[in-house]
C-alpha cells in the first residue's frame, strides 16, 4: 500500500479530525485508523517524512487518548520514529509503557537511561522486554528496584554477563525471590553458583546443586554431606562440569573415585566421566586412555582397567556395559541424551540383576528419574 492508497482509504475528515476533531475521542478513533494504514503501507523516503509528521501531530496531542491510540497501534512498529518512540516513552504510565515494553525503536542507551532516571513501573517494563542486552541488564542490575532486577533475572532471554549477575548479589543477596529466580536461569557462571551457594536455602539450594555445575570441592563436600542436608550427586556434577578433568583430579584428591562410582556411571552412560576417571587414577592423558578403553579392542579395555587399579572381578560387567553403550551408540535409535540414558539403564540393569544393592537402587532411581524426564519431554512435544 503507498502513501497514495493509504490516503484512499483515508477520508479528508479523517485528517481534520484528527487535528480539529471536538473531543479525544474523536481525534483518538482517527488517530488509531491513521496508524493501522501507515503501519501497512510501503512508504517512499518521502512518504515516510509525511507520515512522520502526521505521527508527531499525534504525540503532541493534549489529549492523553489520542497519545495512548498511537502508543498501542506503533508499540511493535519498526516506522514509529525513534524520537517519537522516546518522547512516548517519557509520557504518563498509561501511554509509556506499551512502547517500553515492546518498541524496536528504544535503543539500548535509551532503555538504561529509562531504568536509571523512572520510577519503578517503567523500570519494570524495561525488565519486561522479550530479549535484553548484556548493556541492559547491567543497567538494570546498577539501578533497578528489586521487582525489576527479579523480573530481569528470571527471564532466560534476558543475558546476564557475570559482572552484571555479581552486581545483583552485591545489592540484593538478602532479597530470597531475586536469588531464587537467579538459581532457576539456565545458566549460571561457576563463581555465581560458589556464592549461590551460601546465599539459598530449601527448594532453590536443591535446585541450584542439582542443575548448576558447582566448584569441584564444594561439589565433593556436598556429596560427602559434609556441608548440607542434600546429598549431590557426583555423576551429575560431572557431566555439567567445564573442565571435567579437574573435577574429577579433585574426586581423586578427596578418596571419592571407588569402583562403586566408575561403574554407575558407566551404567548411566557418562562414558566420559568415567573415561577420565580411568585415565586419572591410571596416571595417563585422556586422549591414551580414551584409545585404549574405545580402539585397541578387548585387550585394550583389560590393559586399562589394570592401569586404573580396578578389581578384576568387576571386568566382565564393565566390559558387558560398555558393550551396551557402544551398541545404542551404533542404533543412533536414542532421540536426544534423555532417551540414551533410559535406554542405557535399561539395558544394563537387565544384564546386572546380581550388582550390589546399594548400586541396583541407585540405578533403578535414575531410571526411575529418567523416564520421568522423558515422559515430560514428549508431552512438551
Amino acid at each position: 500500500m503507498t502513501v497514495v492508497t493509504m490516503r484512499a482509504n483515508l477520508t479528508d475528515s479523517d485528517i481534520r479530525t484528527l487535528i480539529k476533531g471536538p473531543t479525544p475521542e474523536s481525534r483518538a478513533h482517527a488517530a488509531h485508523k491513521i496508524c493501522r494504514c501507515i503501519e501497512e503501507a510501503q512508504l517512499s523516503p518521502e512518504e515516510r517524512t509525511h507520515a512522520e509528521s502526521i505521527l508527531a501531530i499525534m504525540a503532541q496531542d493534549a489529549a492523553v487518548l489520542v497519545r495512548r491510540a498511537l502508543a498501542v497501534a506503533m508499540k511493535n512498529s519498526p516506522k514509529l520514529p525513534h524520537e517519537i518512540a522516546v518522547r512516548l516513552a517519557r509520557d504518563i504510565e498509561t501511554i509509556a509503557l506499551p512502547i517500553i515494553l515492546n518498541s524496536p525503536m528504544l535503543t539500548d542507551a535509551d532503555l538504561v537511561e529509562i531504568v536509571r532516571t523512572c520510577p519503578p513501573a517503567k523500570q519494570v517494563a524495561v525488565a519486561s522486554r522479550e530479549i535484553l542486552s548484556t548493556v541492559v541488564t547491567r543497567g538494570i542490575a546498577h539501578h533497578g528496584v528489586p521487582e525489576a532486577v527479579q523480573r530481569a533475572v528470571a527471564n532466560d532471554n534476558a543475558l546476564f554477563d557475570e559482572d552484571g549477575l555479581n552486581t545483583v548479589l552485591n545489592r540484593f543477596a538478602g532479597v530470597s525471590s531475586i536469588t531464587t529466580a537467579m538459581v532457576h536461569r539456565a545458566e549460571l557462571p561457576l563463581s555465581i553458583t560458589e556464592k549461590l551457594v551460601s546465599l539459598v536455602a530449601g527448594e532453590a539450594f536443591d535446585y541450584l546443586v542439582n542443575h548448576h555445575e558447582l566448584p569441584p570441592q564444594i561439589a565433593i563436600d556436598l556429596a560427602m554431606g559434609a556441608r548440607e542436608r542434600v546429598t549431590v550427586d557426583v555423576i551429575e556434577q560431572a557431566v555439567r562440569q567445564k573442565d571435567i578433568a579437574r573435577f574429577v583430579q579433585q574426586l581423586n584428591l578427596n578418596g571419592r573415585l571407588s569402583p562403586s562410582l566408575l561403574m554407575r556411571g558407566l551404567c548411566m552412560g557418562q562414558v566420559e566421566f568415567v573415561e577420565h576417571a580411568m585415565a586419572e587414577l591410571a596416571g595417563m592423558s585422556h586422549q591414551r586412555m580414551w584409545l585404549m578403553i574405545h580402539d585397541s579392542g578387548p585387550l585394550g579395555l583389560k590393559a586399562a582397567f589394570e592401569h586404573s587399579g580396578l578389581p578384576q572381578r568387576l571386568f566382565p560387567s564393565f566390559r558387558a556395559a560398555l558393550e551396551v553403550y557402544h551398541s545404542i551408540e551404533r542404533e543412533g535409535s536414542a532421540r536426544d541424551r534423555i532417551a540414551f540414558r533410559k535406554r542405557m539403564l535399561e539395558r544394563t540393569l537387565t544384564l546386572f540383576q546380581s550388582m550390589p544393592k546399594d548400586d541396583l537402587d541407585y540405578l533403578l532411581e535414575k531410571l526411575n528419574a529418567t523416564a520421568w524426564r522423558a515422559e515430560r519431554a514428549a508431552a512438551a512435544h
